[in-house]
């Protein structure tokens, strides 16, 4: 089906928002009135504009408050129509949104409504216009879909149709399945937005909070399939009002819109893109550094060995049991210090997941690759990380190891315990338990959905965790299995840096001897307040000596309904920290109870706060 965009959706002059809209791959826009308005540019070389970048204008919105006021107003409402007509000749567009009225002069008369609305349609037709009468969700007589049909079913002129809106419909609680009772044909037109779940008003939570399909908690995909059972042929439209999007690049934005309506037509069975190929693991982490002192000892304290070392570039191999770490050094483009570059995940079928990020709008990277280097695939994350889909040591698949011949000598190992001092097996890192990722602070829906739609993973609920400067929000994607775990964070603010931190969470068996081993080589944990484990004491049972043994080690623990977790963080180098973690009993969280200890200690190791 085709696509469409309001304009209101996006950021910056008409002109970037048509650019974006046209770059993104939307096949029209809706066209909102206080855009035009604001634009320098002449209808006509707005509909140039528009022609040129392969855009039509579906929809010229909103004409407000029309319908069921006294005589002397609606002849003023049908000259301001008129008006509008005509510009909309001008601007090479034939359908008009009107929306229930919120004058305060409307009166509570369906047949007063619809004569008017009638003699509106009448006007319309004149100029080859159409009417799409939209119920607002707090329309001052008309907020309910099936009631606004009821007005244009009664007036019956051929320019008047109905205008369906996912999120007026949806807020109220209304049962979209009534559509299915409209004829397609008088449906001229469907706006889609979704929106998180929230008690407030229906007007705030709309002007404000609306998000793309897929990021919320609306049903809109099941609206969509009733919608096309009643006939529905024109396109799919977005109409967001969102305070973020609205300061976000346009650019982006409109990527992340369009990618919301393929996921949505995949889920309604209108299109189908290439099937989602779930990854199954962590195939490494990657770090770049201007110097790799640092965190090469961080890395030989936590127990991984430095291995191997890619036969034509500055990467080297750090690893125990299957947690593989990577470090590029990169004094020229990577100043800032450590950060988290890239990621591995291991997939079924890492052709199937390329083909469907590039279907789904993430282009697969060019990468300067040398004719002997395993062919790896990569697309980029919206906070800049790579992903790269490999096949680690799986027989007749491209092996990224095989970059990388093994090391000998001082300093090296196998990955096996060698190069980690006497450390006994049992508190070893075992694997990568899970990433936590902070988005930019305009990008974290949009971080949620390309890992869902993109990647395959689910996204698990939204958690606030205070922040000594704000509220820090997180949600987890994961795989079926609970194997690739990621938690997408966003800081309390745009210039928050102390939020920005990524880190790595490996997974040990014995989390106390890992922490005993780590300060025995030298390693500094993040220092926890001695407050946090007399209130843990005060909370939970423990063992003699147990809570003075987490104290002296600085280890946290957490409990849920299914398990146990204790877990201790490394202090940050550059935009990196580690964390160290220990699941009994299936726990599934990644230790929120915590997070406001850490994050205080981490503020508090900042430069110049010490």
């Amino acid at each position: 089906m085709r696509t469409s965009i309001a304009t209101v959706s996006l950021s910056g002059s008409l002109t970037e928002k048509l650019t974006a809209a046209a770059s993104a791959g939307f096949d029209g826009v809706e066209l909102f009135e206080n855009d035009l308005l604001a634009s320098p540019l002449t209808p006509e070389e707005i509909r140039a504009r528009t022609a040129d970048l392969g855009l039509t204008i579906d929809l010229y919105q909103p004409m407000r408050d029309i319908e069921a006021v006294p005589p002397k107003e609606f002849e003023r409402n049908l000259r301001r129509a008129e008006h509008k007509f005509r510009l909309m000749n001008r601007l090479g567009t034939d359908t008009v949104l009107v929306c229930s009225s919120v004058s305060p002069l409307a009166v509570d008369d369906d047949a007063l409504a619809a004569e008017q609305l009638d003699r509106l349609a009448q006007s319309a037709q004149e100029h080859g216009v159409r009417v799409a009468y939209e119920a607002l969700a707090w329309g001052r007589h008309v907020s309910t879909y099936d009631h606004a049909w009821r007005i244009v079913e009664a007036a019956g002129h051929p320019a008047l149709g109905t205008c369906l809106d996912s999120f007026h419909i949806l807020a109220r609680g209304s049962d979209p399945k009534g559509i299915e009772g409209i004829p397609g044909e008088k449906i001229f037109f469907l706006q889609l937005a979704d929106a998180p779940l929230m008690a407030m008003d229906v007007l705030q939570w709309s002007r404000h909070y609306r998000c793309f399909p897929g990021q919320g908690g609306l049903d809109v995909t099941g609206l969509v399939r009733h919608v096309i059972n009643a006939g529905y042929t024109g396109p799919l439209s977005l109409e967001v009002f969102n305070d973020v999007f609205r300061q976000a690049d346009a650019g982006p934005t409109a990527v992340d819109a369009r990618r919301s309506l393929m996921l949505l037509q995949e889920a309604a069975g209108i299109a189908a893109p290439p099937a989602p190929v779930q990854p199954t693991g962590f195939a490494f982490a990657e770090l770049t550094t201007p110097d790799a002192g640092a965190v090469s000892s961080l890395l030989g304290a936590l127990g991984l060995a430095r291995t191997a070392r890619h036969r034509s570039k500055p990467v080297e191999l750090w690893e125990r049991g299957d947690a593989r770490i990577l470090v590029t050094t990169d004094p020229v483009r990577h100043r800032d210090g450590l950060a988290l570059a890239a990621l591995g995940l291991e997939s079924p079928d890492p052709e199937g997941a390329a083909a469907r990020a590039e279907a789904l709008l993430a282009p697969v990277l060019p990468r300067y690759r040398a004719p002997e280097d395993a062919p790896l695939d990569a697309v980029a994350a919206p906070d800049g990380v790579e992903i790269f889909f490999c096949a680690t040591d799986r027989a007749g698949l491209p092996n990224w190891r095989e970059d990388f011949p093994p090391l000998t000598g001082p300093g090296t190992g196998t990955g096996t315990g060698a190069g980690a001092g006497d450390l006994d097996p049992r508190g070893a890192v075992l694997s990568i338990d899970h990433l936590a990722l902070t988005q930019p602070w305009h990008q974290f829906d949009e971080a949620a959905l390309f890992h869902r739609t993109v990647l395959g993973l689910r996204p698990q609920e939204s958690v606030d965790v205070p922040d000594p400067y704000g509220l820090l929000r997180s949600r987890a994607v994961t795989n079926d299995d609970g194997r690739v775990r990621i938690a997408l964070g966003i800081g309390p603010g745009p210039a928050d840096d102390a939020g920005r931190a990524q880190h790595i969470a490996l997974a040990t068996d014995d989390v106390i001897a890992a922490a005993r081993a780590f300060q025995d080589a030298g390693g500094r944990p993040l220092p926890v307040p001695p407050n946090y484990y007399d209130d843990l004491a005060a909370r939970f049972e423990f063992a003699p000596g147990e809570t003075e043994t987490y104290r002296e080690l600085g280890i946290l623990y957490d409990r849920d309904e299914h398990g146990t977790f204790r877990h201790f963080y490394t202090e940050t180098v550059g935009r990196v920290f580690f964390e160290v973690v220990q699941r009994e009993g299936g726990y599934r969280g990644y230790g929120a109870q915590n997070a406001p200890v850490r994050l205080a200690a981490q503020h508090a190791l900042r430069p110049g706060r010490r």
